[in-house]
């Protein structure tokens, strides 16, 4: 089960007994499922079980756009004595309608299944954009139903108020960053002069210019006041988007009440009321910590997720929130908007929890970490810092991944309190 491959030694509970300790341990079995959720759309799930009794204590994994069926943590999970659950959102693979308060009911399905196969204790690993998702749902189901968010920042009704929510027992968080639209917040680029064409800039405010301090190979040096108006302007940015995303809803929404009310539309008026417009989110990758590396240092090298050459991964096709409908906008990549951000949740985490901070992360730095650790107010609470980048890679040559040591952590703090 190493980084993004199946095990080779087991499937369906066979085993071949020349074991790799990154795969499951021997004696181990897996079993796929199928769920539906309180609004009748699919969710899948692997359950990963140790040999002998079935233990208390499961620690699910999830993404609330990724496959984490493969994830390289659970062969730790079941090494140390627990069931590890792993489970694919509807939107993975696909997140052009991702809302975070629909995949709560994702995730509340999954813990309901967990609860009818006996499991007395739930422990929830959020990874990257897992940790915004597992804290959005254990802010939620800690508070009374009738206290839930009860509408989507685009404006439909969330059913939280109805939805069996599992409460859980603990939480652990591994390279979080503090929300999906909060890192999108950090990472757009706000030079931007016309959201209309991709390739339009705004001189004074362009990250990749010399005379703002833009040098190649992460020697990048940014004057306090030219980082004070850039990060104003992704906020001004992203406000502009919020508007324009909110207005396409409203004019959507109006066109279908129109279309209510008369008996013989005209096929332009069904038209507008069956379209469904897309956003188109262009140069998304402009964190200036990713080119300027003293600030906020870390272990980190030059460039971002999406590669070293910033031009490619800004200007690229592949990026953040490329294309997503005005909801998806709003719940997900708004850092303005969006109700998943740990800024908003981390105050309701009061289970015990481990955060792991990858040294060499690109997409969750230092100051991130401690403020994600500070607004948690449980009393338990264990913060390690591990070498590797946001995946658990090595970042040298002949060094040990990072991947290996949170394992190794994650299964004692495990020992320590669930076992």
């Amino acid at each position: 089960m190493t980084s993004g491959s199946p095990s080779s030694h087991v499937t369906a509970g066979f085993l071949n007994t020349d074991w790799n300790p990154r795969d499951l341990p021997p004696g181990a079995s897996t079993r796929n499922v199928v769920l539906r959720t309180a609004d009748g759309a699919a969710t899948s799930g692997s359950l990963y079980l140790p040999a002998g009794p079935r233990p208390d204590t499961v620690v699910c994994v999830m993404h609330p756009r990724e496959f984490m069926a493969c994830h390289y943590l659970i062969p730790d999970i079941v090494g140390a004595g627990c069931a590890a659950w792993s489970q694919g959102a509807r939107s993975v693979g696909n997140d052009l309608r991702l809302e975070h308060e629909t995949a709560l009911l994702d995730v509340a399905a999954g813990l309901t299944h967990l609860r009818g196969l006996g499991f007395k204790r739930i422990v929830l690993l959020g990874n990257s954009g897992g940790a915004g998702l597992y804290a959005f749902y254990a802010h939620q189901s800690g508070l009374p139903a009738a206290e839930r968010i009860a509408r989507t920042p685009g404006g439909k009704r969330s059913g939280l108020n109805e939805l069996d929510m599992p409460t859980v027992d603990g939480m652990v968080l591994i390279g979080p960053h503090p929300g999906q639209g909060a890192l999108l917040l950090n990472c757009i680029d706000p030079s931007v002069a016309d959201e209309n064409d991709a390739l339009s800039v705004a001189p004074e405010l362009d990250p990749l210019a010399p005379a703002n301090g833009y040098l190649p190979g992460g020697r990048a040096r940014y004057a306090p006041a030219f980082v004070e108006r850039y990060r104003e302007a992704q906020r001004q940015r992203v406000a502009r988007l919020d508007e324009q995303a909110r207005r396409m809803i409203a004019e959507r929404m109006q066109a279908r009440a129109a279309l209510k009310e008369q008996t013989e539309p005209s096929p332009e008026l069904r038209r507008r009321a069956a379209h469904t417009p897309v956003m188109v989110v262009w140069r998304s990758d402009a964190d200036l910590r990713c080119l300027d590396l003293s600030l906020d240092p870390s272990d980190r090298h030059p460039g971002s997720l999406w590669g070293k050459d910033p031009y490619a991964s800004n200007y690229g096709a592949v990026g953040f929130a490329r294309f997503c409908t005005p909801e998806s906008w709003l719940s997900t990549w708004s850092g303005l908007s969006s109700n998943a951000s740990l800024a908003r949740t981390a105050q309701n985490i009061v289970q015990p929890t481990l955060i792991i901070e990858y040294t060499g992360d690109q997409a969750c730095f230092p100051s991130d970490v401690r403020a994600i650790h500070d607004a948690i107010p449980a009393t338990d609470k264990t913060h390690l810092r591990i070498r590797g980048d946001h995946h658990g890679r090595a970042l040298a040559e002949g060094e040990e991944p990072g991947r290996y040591a949170a394992g190794r952590e994650l299964a004692a703090w495990l020992r320590a309190r669930f076992l």
